[in-house]
C-alpha cells in the first residue's frame, strides 16, 4: 500500500513508488484514502503487507526507516482520511506481517524533491531485491 498526495510535494512519495513497483508486485496506489483499499488487501490476503508513506520522523530529508508499531502513534504522518495507526490496527486483524516504511519529507507542497525521489528509488531497489534487513528501524 503506497500512500500520499500526488500533488503534495514529498507526500507524493507513495504514489511515486507505486508506479515504480507496479510491474513487480501487487501494489495499491491508495493516494490519500488507504481505508478505501482494505477490502482489496483482505481479499488478496498477503503474507506480508508493506505500507509506504511520507513520515515526519525528525530526520534529515530522504531518510528511510521502518517505523515500529509503538512509534506510529507519536509520529506525524502525512494527511489522509484516517491515521495510519488506525489503518494498521484494523488490518492486523487479517494480516500478520505489516511493515510501515517511512521516508522523511523535506517539503509538503509543490513537486516531490530530488532528495526524496532519490531515496524512493533506493527503496524501490531494496524492495525489488527483498532486502528489507537493510532498512534501518526508527529508534
Amino acid at each position: 500500500m503506497c500512500i500520499g498526495n500526488p500533488d503534495g510535494g514529498d507526500d507524493a512519495v507513495g504514489p511515486y513508488i507505486a508506479k515504480k513497483l507496479k510491474d513487480n508486485f501487487t501494489v495499491l496506489d491508495c493516494e490519500t484514502n488507504p481505508e478505501n483499499y482494505t477490502s482489496i488487501v483482505k481479499k488478496q490476503n498477503p503474507d506480508k503487507l508493506i505500507i509506504i508513506d511520507a513520515v515526519d520522523m525528525g530526520l534529515r530529508p530522504g531518510e528511510i526507516r521502518k517505523v515500529p508499531k509503538e512509534k506510529i502513534g507519536v509520529m506525524t504522518i502525512s494527511t489522509h482520511g484516517i491515521p495510519v495507526s488506525v489503518l494498521i490496527d484494523y488490518l492486523e486483524r487479517f494480516i500478520d506481517n505489516i511493515i510501515l516504511i517511512g521516508i522523511q519529507p523535506k517539503n509538503m507542497s509543490g513537486q516531490i524533491t530530488e532528495i526524496v525521489k532519490k531515496s524512493a528509488d533506493k527503496l524501490v531497489n531494496l524492495i525489488k531485491n527483498k532486502e528489507f534487513e537493510k532498512i534501518k528501524s526508527l529508534s
